[in-house]
């Protein structure tokens, strides 16, 4: 069984998701990372190159193929608009969504335009988070709110995972 994390950029995914597969003696896997390896591109460019259209369709074959087994996963913040990407995680993983406030992202996100996020052409951070949420609540099997450290934050999660043994 996995744990798949979603959530928006600066949500602490890949953080959290170092500090729980630590904890839970599981392996970790950043889906950024696969998606750059595997284009050769960092995300920034393949947005510059490919467009939103081509980023999302090259995250949802990341997604769809990515075989993994007693894995912490830390998803891109898009992932959740990958459908057959996300029902193939889904299938053998319990979905985390970190839910952290607009105004904490807005604090940490400073470099939202250079980090390779999938946004439309005068999109605000606000707009993103909007559009968004709703799709996480959809797939989220748990949701933690934002919990102070990421240790905390990991702890939370652990205790979540508990309850649905």
């Amino acid at each position: 069984m996995n744990v798949i994390l979603i959530g928006m950029p600066g949500a602490g995914k890949s953080t959290v998701g170092v500090l729980l597969a630590k904890s839970l003696g599981m392996a970790f896997t950043d889906t950024d990372l696969l998606l750059q390896t595997r284009s050769g591109k960092k995300l920034i460019e393949i947005l510059a190159e490919d467009g939103a259209d081509g980023f999302e369709r090259q995250e949802n074959e990341t997604l769809a193929t990515l075989n993994a087994d007693n894995t912490v996963i830390a998803t891109g913040g898009s992932a959740v608009f990958c459908k057959s990407g996300m029902t193939h995680l889904k299938g053998n993983g319990v979905c985390v969504y970190l839910d952290v406030p607009l105004p904490a992202l807005e604090a940490r996100l400073t470099n939202i335009r250079t980090r390779g996020v999938v946004m439309k052409e005068g999109e605000t951070l606000a707009q993103l988070f909007e559009e968004r949420k709703p799709y996480y609540e959809r797939y989220a099997d748990i949701t933690v709110g934002e919990q102070g450290t990421p240790e905390d934050t990991v702890t939370a999660i652990v205790e979540a995972l508990k309850k649905r043994r």
